[in-house]
């Protein structure tokens, strides 16, 4: 652990100077940023917005009394109210979206009075500098509300807005054709850019120049990959113009937080054709900027990957990344550059580690004694035991391991009346596990208790003759450092 540690931190100075660096030389270059007009070469789009009006169970299902309460407040104040972005693809393929984000033509301003003068609870008000202001309503329900925009100047990573009236100005900034739809409380659904006929054809464009908008903001490059995943039906059907695209543009990434990258990547990997689209961003140059090595394990990975397939098994993100990897020191660098969850790292290192160990005659026992020995939480390492025999395809195994009760029967309350020295307990109870073990973790705790009095006394003298040692040499080198003095 204090290796780690110490690694960690070395790690985090670097990252930070190099960070610095980018950012200093793109300002240096004035790379990246685009300024732009509100009408500047909006892409090709309907004059008639409006494709269809919707009555299907979906659409019905996201009325609740106080979604129509706020719909009813908007309407009272002349203000236009519209359902935003994914909830709208995800309705119009038959799904329950699980969040609803709403555009209006009111300005924060007028929102903001609008909902005192309605005696409406605000809250969260850190949205407000980018246009969105959350209300709750009936103190059930939280609504995300935000003003239409326009992208004035844009870096990459942010983007500098004006607020307007205009939907088809506000859709043309979004990323990609299926996410800029609108839809309004009466069922019409408004589709500028096409993305209804992209969502039939099981189609992810963008708006536009694919070039254009990846500028915009980079982490588009993951966004376009997981959006495959969720709307493709087939693993390799990508626009040859959008893979241009990414290739030209892929080093933006390097200007993006590696939180985001994970954020986007851990869904891809948790998605459809998540080994193929690994494999395309790798193709696309992004593994550079990701954290990844050069020397990348591919026929592990594929291998991994179409044994869980076919053993229909789920790895968890982590799991499949760490199948790219060869050594520890990749897994940390990896991890210094995506930040994902310390969980997550600690597995990956396990799996590394752990993963070209042979069965022996017993299989079972050396992943039990790992759970029994461990001084962190048993829940994480035994998730962590089972992970890796889903990774190898020890089905069988993992039933056993799943049904093994690792609870031991003797604590330290047991072992105290037999030593004088507290410091000895953990000792004596490591040694009873070994007994545990050896029994396949079936010696009753009564005959475990039996051993204590042995065990307690052995080890009693063992510490005991360890701090004397100890003493012994401490007082060796005191005489020892003052005979130098001397001399």
């Amino acid at each position: 652990m204090l290796i780690l540690n110490t690694f960690t931190k070395k790690f985090e100075c670097l990252c930070k100077r190099e960070h610095i660096n980018i950012i200093r030389r793109l300002l240096s270059e004035n790379q990246w940023i685009k300024r732009k007009m509100p009408n500047e070469n909006i892409p090709p789009h309907r004059s008639d917005p409006v494709i269809k009006t919707l009555d299907s169970p979906e659409f019905k299902s996201i009325f609740t009394p106080e979604l129509n309460t706020l719909a009813d407040i908007f309407k009272r104040h002349n203000y236009e109210l519209r359902v935003a972005g994914g909830a709208v693809r995800d309705i119009l393929m038959g799904k329950h979206p699980k969040d609803l984000d709403f555009a209006t033509t009111a300005t924060p301003v007028e929102m903001k009075e609008m909902f005192t003068k309605e005696e409406v609870r605000m809250i969260n008000c850190n949205g407000e500098k980018h246009g969105t202001i959350t209300s709750r309503i009936n103190d059930k329900e939280n609504f995300e509300v935000t003003t239409l925009r326009v992208d004035v100047v844009t870096d990459g990573r942010h983007a500098d807005v004006l607020f307007t009236t205009d939907w088809l100005l506000d859709a043309s900034r979004r990323d990609l054709t299926i996410n800029s739809m609108f839809l309004d409380v009466d069922g019409k659904v408004y589709d500028y850019f096409y993305g209804y006929d992209d969502l039939m054809k099981r189609r992810v464009a963008f708006v536009g120049e694919p070039a254009q908008r990846i500028c915009e903001d980079f982490l588009r490059i993951f966004r376009y990959f997981r959006f495959y995943g969720r709307i493709a039906d087939v693993p390799d059907n990508h626009d040859e113009k959008t893979i241009t695209a990414i290739k030209e543009n892929v080093k933006g990434l390097e200007i993006i937080s590696g939180e985001r990258i994970w954020s986007e990547w851990s869904k891809i990997l948790a998605g459809n054709f998540h080994r193929e689209l690994t494999l395309k961003l790798i193709e696309c140059g992004c593994s550079k900027y990701m954290g990844l090595p050069e020397n990348l394990n591919l026929e592990h990975f594929n291998k991994i990957c179409l044994n869980a397939q076919k053993n229909n098994v789920k790895l968890r993100p982590i799991t499949l990344i760490a199948a790219l990897l060869r050594t520890e020191e990749e897994v940390l660098q990896l991890f210094m550059r995506l930040r994902f969850p310390n969980f997550d790292r600690n597995l990956a290192l396990f799996i590394v580690q752990h993963r070209e160990e042979k069965l022996c005659e017993n299989p079972l026992k050396p992943f039990q004694r790992v759970v029994l020995k461990t001084i962190g939480k048993v829940s994480d390492v035994r998730e962590f035991v089972s992970e890796l025999l889903r990774y190898k395809g020890s089905l069988d195994l993992l039933e056993e391991f799943e049904k093994w009760d690792s609870r031991f029967p003797i604590n330290g309350g047991m072992v105290k009346p037999y030593v004088e020295n507290p410091k000895v307990i953990g000792e004596v109870i490591n040694r009873l596990k070994d007994i545990w073990l050896d029994s396949n973790c079936e010696m009753p705790v009564e005959k475990l208790q039996k051993h204590i009095p042995d065990i307690a006394a052995e080890a009693s003298l063992e510490h005991k003759e360890r701090v004397e040692k100890f003493k012994a040499d401490k007082e060796k080198r005191r005489r020892e450092k003052k005979k130098s003095v001397s001399n």
